[in-house]
């Protein structure tokens, strides 16, 4: 039998493969980046060398900078939150492990810390996940990066301060926009990572 699929569609696929590899599943991926990308860079783009995959990421944070900023945060919400341990993906599981493993997992109050955070954040900054590039840092230490983002005191207390005594930053406004901007960023940040990973480990091996 054969396919219905022609150049075009397949060259489609698997730039939608590698972004979603590279960057995290995200809907956005399909119906924004990936027809934009086909024109900016042509509809035959090389995915051969690491300087092609490389120039792909490149293009891609340049143009994300350019869309309309409730758009650029659906694309950076599909990274996970920091600390999430569930339903990651192989790189994401990777990333945020931090060196811990099996026989030595992130501590519970860590993670606990953690989730109390992102919700802080989320009240700081309506619409907006906490993206940071972890490399290779512990979840103890993006806690206490995230302390200092958001003006609190380090601790390890599961529910202080309070969530709703922290003051909102207005959506769209300078300070929301810059931190969007740097989430942004860091997303192409874990993006050469990955690369750098892919590179090392293999395509395949990582997508197991």
């Amino acid at each position: 039998m054969s396919s219905d699929r022609g150049p075009g569609q397949d060259a489609e696929s698997n730039l939608k493969s590698v972004l979603t590899l590279l960057f995290e599943e995200s809907d956005v991926i399909q119906k924004t980046l990936v027809p934009e990308l086909l024109v900016s860079l042509g509809s035959e783009i090389p995915l051969a060398q690491p300087a092609d995959f490389d120039r792909i990421i490149d293009e891609s944070i340049r143009l994300i900078h350019h869309w309309n900023p409730d758009l650029q945060a659906h694309f950076i919400a599909g990274h996970p939150r920091i600390g999430e341990t569930k339903n990651l993906s192989v790189l994401s599981s990777k990333e945020q492990s931090g060196g811990t493993s099996a026989a030595a997992p992130t501590p519970p109050e860590v993670l606990l810390r953690l989730q109390h955070l992102n919700a802080c954040y989320e009240h700081v900054y309506p619409g907006l996940r906490y993206i940071t590039f972890v490399n290779g840092r512990s979840r103890a230490t993006i806690a206490e990066e995230m302390e200092d983002k958001l003006g609190i005191r380090r601790s390890l207390l599961p529910d202080q301060p309070p969530v709703e005594s922290l003051v909102p930053v207005e959506a769209n406004s300078r300070p929301w926009l810059a931190e969007l901007h740097r989430a942004v960023e860091d997303v192409g940040r874990i993006a050469k990572s990955r690369l750098e990973k892919i590179e090392r480990e293999g395509f395949l091996q990582l997508r197991k």
